[in-house]
């Protein structure tokens, strides 16, 4: 029943008070951004939701494209803006992907959608991550984030799918709050992107 009606329903009617009452924060973000000339605003990328769909997810731009002289990405650490640093170490950087949980693409709570290349690299037990729609924050993010291994955090995510309800919900939520405040466990090491997840084979 929670999963079914009031998740959904909780999940639209707090996207949409929460979109209104950031708007003036999106507005200084989106400014500072323009500011520091980093191009797009928002960072697009096709991500496996709810069953394996894809769907668009939608971030605050924190890098910019830098190469090497043969034309090869540089990594993340060297790409990571000023501001994006800044958006990363509160995550307000994932503001956006409110419009993903309006749009039923998403939950405030859930698993992270991670990216699509990653399908088929799970194993059979922890392909079931996909069974519920994935979120801005969830059991993953307030256990460790990007400071624990793949292994942990998939595990971490079946946890949640085999123990959704109500209470955890909440439960999470106010420890994202106190993690985002306190600037706990943002990243593994100066907001720098996790390594890749590379499978079990």
């Amino acid at each position: 029943m929670y999963l079914r009606y009031t998740k959904p329903f909780l999940d639209y009617f707090a996207a949409a008070v929460l979109l209104t009452v950031s708007f003036p924060v999106w507005l200084v973000i989106i400014l500072l951004l323009w500011y520091g000339r980093v191009g797009r605003i928002f960072f697009i990328q096709i991500r496996p939701g709810l069953n394996g769909e894809l769907f668009p997810l939608i971030k605050f731009r924190s890098m910019i494209d830098l190469y090497d002289d043969k034309g090869n990405l540089l990594s993340d650490e060297k790409r990571v803006t000023k501001i994006g640093r800044l958006l990363r170490s509160t995550s307000l950087d994932e503001l956006p992907q409110l419009i993903n949980v309006l749009r039923g693409e998403m939950s405030l709570i859930g698993p992270r959608p991670l990216l699509s290349e990653y399908l088929n690299l799970y194993s059979a037990f922890h392909i079931r991550r996909n069974e519920v729609k994935p979120g801005i924050t969830g059991w993953t993010q307030v256990n460790g984030r990007n400071a624990i291994s793949w292994t942990t955090k998939l595990d971490l995510d079946i946890e949640y799918v085999e123990n959704l309800s109500l209470s955890l919900d909440v439960k999470i939520i106010f420890t994202t709050l106190f993690k985002v405040i306190s600037a706990r466990d943002i990243n593994a090491t100066n907001c720098s992107s996790t390594p890749k997840f590379s499978g079990y084979r």
